[in-house]
């Protein structure tokens, strides 16, 4: 930009008159102050004035590794002195062939063929079109397939398709007109369990009624798609023990397929590599975006298994062909960089060194509890959702207009750290590099965060 006395004046008049910032009202947008980052480094940001703060969402679920680790600075250098881009229509080239291989080799077995998009809804909606065409072309076809099973409080993405499969108002509701009609089964979401049920003694009745759909309408479902262990945006939902292998099993029973939408949960956040890894489940098709270059470059992939991707097995004579794709898909710069990612897991033991800030964050977030406020705190890993409550009796929420959730998290940024809500959801969600001393630092901040907006002096 142009020399200017009041650089961070003028950025924000601009930013303020072009900008269109997503997931945000734009008249409260209008008349803040935004922070401006100016760059990374670990797990820390900093604005064009050197403040620090802690990245306590992880740049919105996808850093790794921290911001400016040397491996992957040095990994995207590296292919930028050889190709920025190449497109897979006709074409291949290595780093996308390298990475392809290795997610063959880390993933579940089975999922042993991958398709490259540039973002976790592209992914999704890859993971649909492959599943429908599938049916179509499977050595018997039964095209009257076609249904989606979703759960309540899903979140699979902002394209229409995506969007099909998602229950969450405030993002979906408007975009009704556009979308398919997905079957909805209830949400495994204990806290406020949809069918008025209370753990451990429902025996997650919730998988009955997901039963029940899959029963009544045997040989029309696609596919049921779950978010494995945590469901993200509906609330940092965490699923209670069996409930993956049991939404496994009844797919197999009722001969339909599984998609695991790893996009916000995948590489490590829940305390191995991939999520559905808890629960030793293999989805017919796998989603993985956000952490995949960790999070440095926009890159997602579909994985699939072999009998997935042997319906598509044809020539251009004979039809079949898996007519989708997107220019940037395998971009080899996120490539490049999402190998170094992968080998970066490895060198570092990163899931090895997470236990004990696992724990850390376990026995802070329990401190929580007893705060007349705090309704429920659900933690997998380095993921957790600490959900606010006008009542903790009732689980009265706050209303929707007294903002709580966001408040809480400008209070927290006022102690350094960078927190967003969903609702009243304060979602945590650091970076994996962070340290259990960092880690205490993000929950005193949380703490004075709350403490602040809920018991006002």
């Amino acid at each position: 930009m142009p020399p200017t006395p009041d650089r961070l004046a003028t950025l924000r008049a601009w930013d303020k008159a072009h900008l269109w910032h997503p997931f945000t009202p734009q008249a409260d947008w209008a008349a803040a102050d935004p922070l401006v980052v100016e760059r990374g480094e670990g797990v820390y940001l900093f604005d064009i004035d050197g403040n620090k703060y802690l990245d306590g969402t992880g740049s919105l679920w996808c850093n790794v590794h921290g911001h400016r680790h040397p491996a992957l600075d040095a990994a995207i250098r590296s292919q930028l002195d050889k190709l920025a881009h190449s497109t897979l229509l006709g074409l291949t080239h290595e780093p996308a062939i390298l990475l392809a291989r290795r997610l063959a080799e880390l993933a579940p077995a089975g999922l042993s063929r991958v398709f490259f998009s540039a973002d976790g809804a592209s992914a999704v909606e890859a993971a649909l079109k492959m599943a429908l065409q599938y049916w179509h072309q499977r050595p018997d076809p039964q095209p009257g397939r076609r249904r989606f099973v979703a759960l309540g409080n899903a979140y699979h993405g902002d394209t229409v398709g995506a969007v099909s499969l998602g229950d969450i108002g405030r993002f979906h509701a408007i975009f009704s007109p556009l979308l398919f009609d997905a079957l909805r089964a209830p949400s495994p979401y204990c806290y406020r369990c949809p069918l008025g049920l209370q753990r451990p003694g429902c025996e997650i009745a919730c998988l009955g009624e997901l039963e029940k759909i899959l029963a009544d309408h045997a040989g029309e479902v696609i596919a049921v798609i779950v978010e494995p262990i945590v469901q993200g945006a509906g609330g940092m939902i965490a699923m209670p023990e069996g409930y993956l292998r049991g939404v496994r099993e009844l797919t197999r029973k009722y001969d339909t397929l599984m998609i695991a939408d790893e996009v916000a949960v995948g590489f490590g956040k829940t305390g191995t590599l991939f999520a559905v890894e808890q629960e030793n489940v293999l989805p017919d098709i796998l989603c993985l975006a956000k952490g995949l270059t960790g999070g440095y470059l926009p890159m997602s992939a579909t994985l699939a298994t072999e009998e997935i991707y042997s319906a598509f097995f044809a020539t251009a004579a004979e039809g079949g062909t898996f007519q989708h794709g997107h220019t940037y898909g395998g971009n080899p710069l996120s490539a490049a960089v999402a190998l170094a990612s992968l080998r970066v897991f490895e060198e570092e033991r990163t899931l090895q060194t997470m236990v004990p800030k696992v724990e850390a964050l376990r026995g802070r977030l329990e401190g929580l509890w007893t705060h007349p406020h705090v309704g429920d705190v659900r933690q997998r890993g380095l993921i957790a959702g600490i959900e606010l409550v006008a009542d903790k009796t009732t689980k009265t929420p706050f209303d929707a207009a007294s903002t709580v959730g966001a408040r809480v998290c400008r209070a927290a940024r006022a102690r350094g750290v960078i927190v967003r809500p969903l609702g009243d959801i304060v979602v945590l969600m650091p970076p994996l590099a962070i340290d259990e001393s960092q880690i205490h630092a993000l929950i005193d901040a949380v703490e004075y965060g709350i403490s602040e907006v809920c018991d006002p002096k």
